[in-house]
């Protein structure tokens, strides 16, 4: 099992990676895209990763490295998953996909897009049985639904990771399980193949619902004021 987050910045996470899987530089602020699904003029005009709504489906399409998924918009899943896999650490190639839950997503871009994120632009995703809706998207600005920055949190792995956090990296231990993580990707509402759950794991999923509705109720609160 994992630590437990004594912080706030836990609370937030427990909140928004419940949901993830439910259907229920300063340059780099001028490429932010709140809540479109259309890929950002900046983007298209210098010729960067057209990423759209479409880009993200069922997750477990991806490839599974441990506990998260991986993949490469580019066609170099080999260089991705050849980072993903070092006991050392690299620096993921453009076009690398990270996703430890269905409703967030890292992608690289191009060297030099946003050095300040080290050209990762995190996404968060509203996900149905429908398809992927883009909720929020950006750089070092992205707050999710329940006040959490993405970038904070990701920026506390050590270099070598190249902002990718993992138990061992740096970041702030996740305050949920492996095993309710795992949960979460096998409930992916995108997937066609989702197996019947267990009445234990129904539960588990009925006590992460009532954390998200409370957690977004909080979050509206705070947009207003």
């Amino acid at each position: 099992m994992i630590k437990t987050w004594t912080s706030k910045a836990a609370v937030i996470f427990t909140l928004g990676i419940a949901s993830m899987g439910m259907a229920f530089s300063v340059s780099a602020a001028d490429k932010v895209s709140d809540s479109k699904n259309e890929v950002p003029l900046a983007v298209t005009a210098q010729g960067q990763l057209p990423v759209t709504a479409s880009t993200f489906t069922c997750i477990r399409d991806m490839t599974k490295v441990r506990g998260f998924y991986v993949d490469n918009l580019k066609g170099d899943l080999e260089g991705t998953l050849a980072v993903a896999n070092s006991e050392t650490g690299g620096v993921y190639p453009p076009g690398s996909v990270v996703q430890l839950v269905p409703g967030e997503v890292m992608v690289k871009h191009e060297v030099g897009y946003s050095p300040v994120t080290k050209d990762w632009e995190f996404f968060e995703l509203d996900v149905s049985e429908e398809g992927s809706e883009i909720r929020k998207r950006g750089f070092a600005d992205v707050v999710n639904r329940f006040g959490g920055n993405c970038f904070a949190c990701h920026i506390q792995a050590k270099p070598q990771w190249d902002m990718v956090c993992e138990d061992t990296h740096g970041c702030e231990t996740i305050p949920i399980t492996k095993e309710v993580i795992d949960l979460i990707q096998r409930t992916d509402p995108r997937c066609s193949d989702n197996e019947e759950l267990s009445a234990g794991e129904s539960y588990e999923l009925f006590k992460l619902k009532l954390k998200v509705g409370v957690g977004s109720a909080i979050g509206t609160v705070k947009e207003m004021m």
